[in-house]
C-alpha cells in the first residue's frame, strides 16, 4: 500500500514562499514519477509540476514555470515544491501524486495511481 503525505501549506501573502513536502512510503519509488497537483474552488484539478524519481528531470506548468521548483530526497523518500513569488491565483488544495506506471512523465491527472490528501495554500493580496 503507498502512502503519500503532505505538509507545509498555510496562509501567505502575496510574493511570499513556501514549501511543500511530500513523504512517500510502502513501496520502493525508484522508477515511479511523482507530481504535484491543486485544485482551487469551482475549478478543475491542475497539473504544476513533476519530477522522474530515478533522475532530474522535471516538468512545470507555464503559469509556474520560472517561480516553483520540484525537486527529490530519494533517500528520504520525499519530493518538495518550493514555491516563490506566490500569488492570489496560486491558492488552492495542493496534492501530491505518484505515477508507477509509465516511462516519462505525465501531466494527466487520470494517469497516477496514488494521492495523497492535500494541502491548503492561501495566498492574500
Amino acid at each position: 500500500q503507498v502512502q503519500l503525505v503532505e505538509s507545509g501549506g498555510g496562509l501567505v501573502q502575496a510574493g511570499g514562499s513556501l514549501r511543500l513536502s511530500c513523504a512517500a512510503s510502502g513501496r520502493t519509488f525508484s522508477s515511479y514519477n511523482m507530481g504535484w497537483f491543486r485544485q482551487a474552488p469551482g475549478k478543475e484539478r491542475e497539473f504544476v509540476a513533476a519530477i522522474r524519481w530515478t533522475g532530474v528531470t522535471t516538468y512545470y506548468a507555464d503559469s509556474v514555470k520560472g517561480r516553483f521548483t520540484i525537486s527529490g530526497d530519494f533517500a528520504k523518500n520525499t519530493v518538495y515544491l518550493q514555491m516563490n513569488s506566490l500569488r492570489p491565483e496560486d491558492t488552492a488544495v495542493y496534492y501530491c501524486a505518484a505515477d508507477s506506471t509509465r516511462r516519462t512523465m505525465t501531466t494527466n491527472s487520470n494517469d497516477y495511481d496514488y494521492w495523497g490528501q492535500g494541502t491548503q495554500v492561501t495566498v492574500s493580496s
